[in-house]
């Protein structure tokens, strides 16, 4: 598989699994689950065709792990705009944190903070590298420092993803570092 179909099957899939699923016809359950089966077989009758052996390749070599897949069905990590509940537990953060944006996002996050927007949090890397990476999807990269531990002191709640996103509800401009 080359690396614009495995682009292409992982695109479709994310947007589906996280944003659109009632448009090709899924229903996720309440934690985002889908049978692989049916979700193949929505994408073929939509007129996207891709393969069992496609999708697990998607699966393993996406390097931001965005699908988990249990048996016989499948979700998107997090990043969703539908209402699911991945049922993370809360948990302890590192002192730091990273949020990677560009500079035109500056102005509002001084004023408002890191809000999820569409999703259902706001997403943290555990690094500044990989913050870069996200900021970079938009243009030249800003990262962030987010107070993590401060944050969790002063009651704020953190969810980890299986593939080691941190999730909060919102973070407040106080615990921002614009350096």
């Amino acid at each position: 598989m080359d690396d614009r179909r495995t682009v292409k099957v992982s695109k479709y899939v994310s947007k589906h699994l996280r944003h659109q699923p009632d448009r090709i016809g899924l229903v996720l359950d309440p934690q985002g689950w889908v049978e692989i089966d049916d979700l193949l077989s929505a994408a073929a009758a939509h007129g996207f065709h891709f393969t069992r052996a496609e999708l697990d390749h998607v699966v393993a070599a996406n390097d931001k792990q965005r699908f988990a897949v249990d048996g016989t069905r499948i979700r998107a990590s997090q990043g969703h705009t539908v209402a699911v509940d991945l049922g993370l537990p809360e948990a302890e953060p590192p002192a730091f944190l990273y949020h990677g944006t560009v500079a035109a996002a500056l102005d509002a996050i001084r004023a408002e903070g890191l809000r999820p927007m569409a999703r259902h949090h706001v997403h943290l890397s555990p690094d500044r590298e990989t913050a870069t990476r996200v900021g970079a999807r938009r243009g030249r990269p800003v990262v962030l420092t987010v107070d993590a531990g401060a944050m969790h002191a002063a009651g704020h709640v953190f969810r980890i993803s299986a593939n080691g996103v941190w999730l909060a509800e919102v973070v407040p401009p106080e615990f921002l570092r614009f350096r």
